[in-house]
């Protein structure tokens, strides 16, 4: 069966539950617009990115055009005011694509224009949210170091006041978007040790953002360190309600929560290739699909989809409801990326030697996975805020 075939016969989705009855029109509509466009527009051409390890820059316009960057902030910045299951079904399409095409759009709306949103002024909504919507510019979200990821509070970045200015030293890595981004959300501490959220521009004196190559995994994102040498910023680019760690970890609850529904677009697709292909594919005479260890791994698949994809529905209406909160993110991303990560290994054992090929997105996909299971909070750390949460124990140290 050649990729050909798979990718271009149209790709109806896996709803085994008929989740689809628990939709509104309007989620459904959305989903299927950004369904449409993952098909037509990134299929056919993301293998080709990712071997090359380039982003699609080119997609940024049409993204923006549907409504995709920041699509559930207000509508009065620019932007598309949807609610959270709608925003959450279009990172699933948008991972059933690529990781890195959500990764994009996951760090555009949630790390930056959220923070802005939540944290900034007035005139910085009015000035950056309506250009980051229309994909005029680029953001990324500065948090991570070279040596604190999981225990970001150890962070080493420092910004002191000088003047008129905040004067920023430091560095940050494994930063989405970097070396593209005209602005970045970065978080430093103060000279009293206090974290605060900075918006430091491309080309100000003293900050660069030098890309990291020979990557294995999300081959088509842009992964960037962010480097601060006395980068001195005026006073109005501090995020002025931005205090404390709680601050960039709010935005990091509004990322992980679109990463429990990106999980499974991911999942979705290797499921629908790897049930075509076992369909196709005729050993001894008849197609794999007819053994027992071929079903009995599509079983397990489906199974492990279903039950993510009603966690995820159940998470998006809490939120909406507001009675989501950060664990309850915590056991979504957790099991859902880990999910995924099974199913994509799984369904690369039914495609046998065709599974390493690019002609095919499984090991795309299984390898992206590999990354998003450790960013924004590893699969460890998620394991110990539930474990918190449900024992009154905290087990960090």
């Amino acid at each position: 069966m050649a990729q050909q075939a798979v990718a271009t016969r149209p790709f109806t989705g896996v709803d085994y539950y008929q989740l689809d009855a628990l939709l509104s029109e309007e989620e459904r509509m959305i989903r299927d617009t950004v369904r449409e466009w993952i098909s037509e527009r990134v299929v056919p051409i993301i293998d080709q990115y990712a071997q090359e390890a380039r982003f699609p820059l080119h997609l940024i316009p049409e993204m923006a055009q549907l409504g995709i960057l920041g699509a559930n902030l207000p509508e009065e910045y620019g932007c598309a005011g949807l609610n959270s299951v709608a925003y959450g079904l279009i990172m699933q399409e948008l991972e059933r694509g690529d990781s890195a095409i959500r990764s994009f759009a996951s760090v555009q709306g949630s790390l930056v224009m959220y923070p802005i949103f939540r944290y900034g002024s007035e005139e910085q909504k009015r000035y950056w949210l309506p250009r980051l919507a229309r994909g005029e510019a680029i953001g990324c979200f500065g948090l991570t170091e070279p040596d604190y990821g999981s225990n970001p509070g150890g962070m080493i970045t420092r910004a002191r006041r000088e003047g008129n200015s905040w004067v920023l030293n430091g560095a940050k890595m494994w930063i989405t978007n970097g070396s593209i981004a005209d602005v970045a959300v970065v978080w430093a501490k103060d000279e009293e040790g206090q974290i605060r959220g900075f918006l430091v521009e491309k080309g100000t004196p003293g900050f660069s953002a030098p890309e990291m190559k020979n990557k294995w995994s999300l081959r088509a994102s842009v992964t960037s360190e962010l480097i601060f040498e006395d980068c001195r910023i005026p006073l109005e680019n501090e995020l002025p309600h931005a205090r404390g760690l709680k601050a960039p970890l709010s935005c990091l609850t509004q990322a992980r929560y679109g990463i429990a529904w990106g999980a499974i677009g991911a999942a979705m697709d290797c499921y629908d290739v790897a049930l075509r292909y076992a369909r196709e594919r005729i050993q001894f005479d008849r197609p794999i699909a007819s053994f027992q260890l071929i079903q009995e791994k599509l079983v397990f698949m489906l199974t492990e989809i279903t039950k993510a994809q009603l966690l995820a529905w159940r998470l998006g209406r809490m939120k909406d409801e507001g009675t989501m909160s950060h664990t309850h993110v915590s056991l979504a991303k957790r099991n859902n990326v880990a999910m995924a990560l099974e199913v994509a290994r799984t369904a690369r054992q039914i495609l046998g030697a065709n599974g390493i090929m690019g002609e095919y997105p499984i090991m795309r996909h299984m390898m992206n996975l590999e990354s998003v299971i450790t960013y924004e909070g590893t699969h460890e750390i998620h394991t110990l805020i539930l474990g918190e949460d449900i024992t009154g124990i905290p087990a960090f140290k």
